[in-house]
Parts: C-alpha cells; structure tokens; sequence
C-alpha cells in the first residue's frame, strides 16, 4: 500500500471544476467513451473533453436523451465530434453490439454510468443488478475494447480507462460467496459498496495485466453530487447526509466540480501511464484499515478495495460470469 507521502498529489482540490482540470490541455485527436453521459456528472465530463478538443462518444441508454446533450455539447462548445452510441450495461448484448460498432483507436474510456442502492433487481442472467451494472457491464466493455484501447496507446503513449467509485465502497468488501446474494439478506446499500468496491478491484487488476499494452486504469470517487443517482434513496438516508452535511462531515458538489476528479485520473499529466489508484477531490487517497469508520474518513479507501488477490479472484469470477451467465 502506498505511504503518505508516495500518494500522487495535484494542484487541484474539491473546489476545482473539470474545466479547470482541462484548461490548457489539447485534446485534439483524443477519442474517449464516456458511458452514462446522457445526465449528471456524465454530461460534464462529455462537456469538458469536447471543450479541450476530444472527439467524444457519449454511450448512453436513451438514444433521444443522448442525442440533446450532443446538440448541447456542440453548441457550448463548438466541438461537432460528439456521438451518440446505444449502451445498456445491464444488457450483455448492448454491450457486445457497443464493441462490435467501436472501429479504429481508443484513448480514454470512462465508466461514468452507475446506479445506486436500487431495490433487489435483477439481470436476465439472475446477477443482482448494481454488481451487473456498475461492475460486469463495464468490466464487458473494457474486455472488449482492450485491443482498440492498446491501439490507442501505440499512437499516443498511452491510453487511460477512468473507473467510477464511490465512498460507497467502505460498505462492503466483494462477498464471493455469495456476490448476487441468492443465500444472504438483500440491502441495497450493501450491495452498492460490493459493485463500487468492484469497480476499484477493476482498476488494480486492469492496469497490472495491460500496463505493457500501454493501458492504464484509475479509480475515482467524483464525491457527493445532488443528481438522479439517489432517487431510490429512503427518506432516512437523506436525513442521514443532511446531518452529515450540517456538521460539516459531508459537502455537496456541482456537476462540474463533480467530475473534475475523472478529468484528472483522464488528462492530468501526473496519472500518465500509472494505474491501480484511487482518487478523492483530485489526489490519490490515504488507505485506511477496513475496521475504519467511513464517517471518520470520507475521503480514503479501504484496503479491502487495493487488495491484489482479491483483484485476481474478481476478474476470474467475472470472466466466468461473462463466458458461463446462467
């Protein structure tokens, strides 16, 4: 695990926008997915890599939502590169149709779509639904677009997936005992920090198997949005980040600020070529030991999400997943 002072800082903080993280940067050249970007934060990390000169794919589930915010993007920002792809990650087959339509080089993939503590749903293959959306449908794509993504590292240095966390995390370590809970009580909020803990095993393990094909991954945690992502929050557990917020525990950010912590793990020079870290209001975060109270440390990553073997028993189990679904 990394100590203090080896975590890899930046100039910018929890008030800095994703447009401040892009200033100055040209993208010119760059073609970067960014999935769920027809809404939240999504939107603004489209708007900030299309503001810097990136031929940007928006890969969305609502083709309609998809095409408004292109004609948004290029009109805020005179970038007419914006495209609009069908991508439902809950669905297996969107995703092989996503990557059979992909041609030519990838620079920058970022899983931005998620959803979160959502009743107990389920997949057409029986996987519970948070862990088959904001883990195995990215986990998919990524597979699928290694050879466009290791083609995009050999025309420009490297290429960067960006992989959406949350302090959610702390919740739940992955139970690969019984991951889509067929044997153990359903909490949504549970399973929401397995998927978020997955997404961050995600990036460890992809960055060491491809870092030699020039392919890293970094994880990120964009903080505490007010977006369509809490709309299956009970009413308690929005009085609970009010009362957090209150004293101070917990801030609101606005999109922009939102999604600067993935411009940084995408464009800022300091996470070029370096993968397997998380990052919190724009720097890597401290580690903390799993017994840690997440009230007590909102900003750090517990060390059940670095954990190298569990890195390697998730991939192989979401290998086996993808080739074995029933």
């Amino acid at each position: 695990m990394p100590t203090a002072s080896s975590l890899i800082t930046t100039s910018f903080s929890a008030q800095s926008s994703a447009d401040e993280v892009a200033e100055g940067i040209d993208l010119s050249g760059t073609r970067a997915i960014v999935t769920g970007a027809a809404s939240g934060i999504g939107v603004e990390t489209a708007r900030s890599l299309a503001r810097a000169g990136a031929d940007v794919t928006l890969a969305v589930r609502d083709l309609d939502a998809g095409a408004r915010v292109a004609q948004d993007l290029t009109a805020t920002t005179g970038n007419a590169g914006i495209h609009v792809a069908h991508l439902d990650l809950a669905d297996q087959s969107t995703v092989s149709r996503f990557v059979e339509g992909w041609n030519g080089p990838l620079h920058l993939l970022i899983n931005n779509a998620g959803i979160m503590a959502t009743p107990e749903l389920r997949t057409a293959e029986g996987w519970e639904l948070q862990f088959a959306t904001n883990h195995l449908g990215h986990f998919a794509l990524a597979l699928g677009l290694h050879d466009a993504l290791a083609a995009g590292a050999a025309e420009r240095g490297d290429s960067r997936i960006v992989a959406l966390s949350s302090a959610g995390h702390m919740f739940s370590p992955v139970d690969f005992d019984d991951i889509h809970f067929r044997r153990r009580a359903y909490d949504p909020m549970i399973a929401y920090g397995q998927s978020k803990t997955a997404v961050i095993l995600f990036a460890r393990e992809a960055t060491r198997r491809w870092a030699d094909d020039g392919i890293t991954a970094n994880a990120v945690n964009p903080g505490g949005i007010a977006t369509g992502l809490q709309r299956h929050f009970p009413q308690e557990l929005h009085d609970q980040f009010a009362q957090h917020e209150a004293a101070g525990v917990f801030t609101y950010k606005t999109v922009q600020q939102g999604a600067a912590t993935t411009l940084v793990a995408a464009v800022a020079p300091e996470f070029a070529n370096t993968g397997g870290h998380y990052l919190d209001d724009a720097q890597e975060a401290q580690t903390v030991p799993n017994d840690a109270d997440p009230t007590e440390n909102p900003h750090a990553v517990k060390e059940w999400a670095l954990d190298p073997t569990a890195a390697k028993e998730l991939w192989a189990v979401s290998t086996d997943l993808l080739r074995n679904p029933a």
